[in-house]
């Protein structure tokens, strides 16, 4: 399979801080090599730095995910497969408008479904399924190029075992499909009944038992092993059109071994076989 992979390079306005070192060190660490020796095809692309400032948390998110946008629709129209390492999970909302994705399955112990009018800490990357499902930051989310709402209908939310009250309440009123690791077996079905035709794939590390592997600080007990995860991304894959995959929220610091990195790239190497059979 012909693979672009697009470093994203940020945590909370940070280049290369904190979740931001998260990419380089996912190559470093062997990620393309493990992909390359599967027989694909691999493109590197760095959107860089956005600009000098730093701690501007909202301009620069989204001026990463705008960057982002860009990348990923250069990749989609030439027929390559795009997968998207970033730092924070707001940066899904780039590939989303990129690919022209209309539907969503995210993997992630939070929610991230806070808005400026719930959120306690106004940490930004809370609200990011929040925002690629139009809840909040509508102005500045319809200037990323391409940028359209995903329905709640049409999105999977796997693992969330960390929520807010706020969220807790929020999700008791959309139709949002929630589902574990172990039993994703009819998150799938439910999304083509809803009219899913072309599915984005976030996966947030620390979905993760962090006591079989530990992606960051935010981590908490319980979650699925790696290879739950992996069986559950590849069993929700193999019978929907995937677009486009983000892989976010690795710190390096809080992975001495440096465990993350081959076990990310089993899964990316299980996830495009599946994609190439289907």
């Amino acid at each position: 399979m012909n693979v672009t992979i697009i470093l994203a390079s940020y945590d909370s306005g940070y280049y290369h801080g904190g979740c931001g070192q998260g990419p380089d060190a996912l190559i470093a660490g062997g990620l393309t090599d493990a992909l390359k020796l599967a027989g694909h095809d691999i493109d590197v692309h760095d959107i860089g730095r956005m600009s000098d400032e730093q701690e501007r948390e909202i301009a620069t998110g989204f001026a990463v995910c705008n960057a982002v946008s860009g990348e990923v629709r250069i990749a989609c129209d030439r027929g390559r497969f795009p997968i998207v390492l970033a730092g924070n999970c707001l940066t899904s909302a780039g590939a989303v408008a990129g690919e022209g994705a209309d539907a969503m399955i995210w993997a992630d112990q939070h929610g991230d479904l806070n808005t400026p009018d719930t959120s306690t800490s106004g940490f930004l990357d809370g609200m990011a399924l929040a925002t690629v499902l139009g809840l909040c930051w509508r102005p500045i989310s319809a200037r990323i190029p391409g940028f359209k709402a995903i329905d709640p209908a049409r999105c999977v939310l796997v693992n969330a075992r960390d929520l807010d009250t706020a969220e807790e309440q929020l999700l008791e009123t959309l139709p949002v499909i929630r589902t574990e690791c172990p039993d994703w077996a009819g998150a799938a079905q439910k999304l083509k009944d809803a009219g899913a035709e072309r599915i984005h794939m976030h996966i947030d590390l620390d979905v993760h038992d962090p006591e079989a592997l530990q992606a960051n600080r935010y981590a908490t007990p319980g979650g699925p092993a790696p290879e739950q995860v992996r069986q559950a991304m590849c069993g929700m894959a193999g019978p929907l059109t995937l677009v486009g995959l983000t892989i976010s929220a690795y710190d390096p610091a809080f992975d001495a071994k440096g465990d993350v990195p081959p076990l990310v790239g089993q899964l990316l190497v299980d996830l495009l076989a599946t994609l190439e059979k289907s």
